[in-house]
């Protein structure tokens, strides 16, 4: 009997936390996340296949609710380890700076549906020729959602297109903490 109070309270916890996460309101505030994802670079060079690497790094932004509208500015820095080896070398795909803005929409109390753009710069280098730096644009949309008042989760989708050809493609998560 006993064991059977706590499997009951256990399950009660764990069916009243999504409820308390819902609770919780605001999503404005400055915002740090760890990031992790899929990175998929096409360099735009014939004969040359798509890079794919593990994408990392973290972001700081802030946002301001009013209504159901979240609005704000956010600064990333990641990190590939996207590389590839054919017959003119190899190319590897380096540190990736974006500086945006981003929209959302309040769905419920934990959720927000959000759309993202502003400017990047890549670095794509081959050992022995040197890098090169590549500015360009990047769009996304996401969710996020709220695991409590203080901690987040967001899964994104985003397209970058840089000088030369060059564009990005790239899916991703990430924990966040708001201060």
């Amino acid at each position: 009997m006993k064991n059977v109070s706590i499997a009951v309270a256990i399950a009660a916890s764990v069916l009243a936390s999504p409820a308390m996460a819902q609770e919780q309101g605001d999503f404005s505030g400055v915002k740090t996340t760890v990031i992790a994802g899929y990175d998929n670079i096409d360099t735009g060079i014939a004969g040359v296949d798509n890079i794919d690497g593990f994408l990392y790094g973290g972001s700081l932004g802030y946002d301001i609710q009013s209504g159901n509208v979240v609005y704000g500015a956010e600064l990333e820095a990641t990190e590939s380890t996207g590389k590839i080896s054919n017959v003119g070398g190899r190319i590897e795909v380096g540190r990736d700076l974006y500086a945006g803005a981003r929209l959302g929409f309040v769905v419920g109390d934990a959720a927000l549906l959000y759309a993202k753009a502003g400017y990047t710069n890549a670095r794509v280098s081959s050992p022995g020729l040197g890098g090169e730096n590549g500015d360009g644009v990047r769009v996304g949309a996401g969710i996020e959602y709220k695991l409590s008042d203080k901690m987040f989760t967001r899964a994104e989708y985003r397209y970058s297109n840089y000088e030369a050809g060059v564009s990005r493609n790239q899916g991703l998560v990430s924990l966040g903490l708001k201060f």
